[in-house]
C-alpha cells in the first residue's frame, strides 16, 4: 500500500483466494475506461439476427408471388433470416396441397439467396418455413 501511495497510484486484489493474495499497482480509473471501451467495440462487431417476415395466401397471383419474392431476396441480401408463412382460411385449409405447391414456388424463387433451414411445416392454420442467408 505504501508503494502504490509513493506512485500516486491505486492498489487493486486481483487474485484474493490466493495464498498470499495477488495485488496490483494501477491507475484504476484508467484500467474501467479501457474495460469500457473494450466493451463497446464488443458491441459493435456483434451482428444481431433479424427475422423478416413475408405473409403468403394460397391463391397469390403470380406477380404478386413474385413481388414477394423480390422483398424477401432484399431481406435475404442484407443477411437477415426470413419466415414465409403461408396462412389458409376457410375452406382453402381443404387444399393444403395447393399452399404446398405456392411454398414450393417461393422457395424456388428465392433459392439463389437463401435455403430454408426445414421443410415447410404446419403451426395451426398456417404453413411455415424460415430461410436463411447463404453465406
Amino acid at each position: 500500500m505504501e508503494m502504490a501511495a509513493k506512485k500516486n497510484l491505486d492498489l487493486a486484489m486481483i487474485s484474493p483466494n490466493a495464498e498470499p493474495p495477488v495485488c496490483r499497482i494501477m491507475d484504476y480509473g484508467k484500467f474501467r475506461y479501457e474495460q469500457a471501451r473494450k466493451e463497446k467495440e464488443a458491441k459493435k462487431k456483434q451482428k444481431v439476427v433479424v427475422v423478416k417476415e413475408v405473409r403468403l395466401r394460397p391463391g397469390i397471383g403470380d406477380n404478386d408471388l413474385k413481388t414477394k419474392s423480390n422483398n424477401a431476396i432484399k431481406f435475404l441480401q442484407k443477411g437477415d433470416k426470413v419466415k414465409v408463412e403461408l396462412r389458409f382460411r376457410g375452406r382453402e385449409l381443404g387444399h393444403k396441397d395447393i399452399g404446398k405447391e405456392v411454398m414450393m414456388k417461393f422457395i424456388e424463387l428465392v433459392s439463389e439467396f437463401g435455403e430454408p433451414n426445414k421443410a415447410p411445416k404446419f403451426e395451426g392454420n398456417n404453413m411455415v418455413v424460415i430461410i436463411d442467408p447463404k453465406k
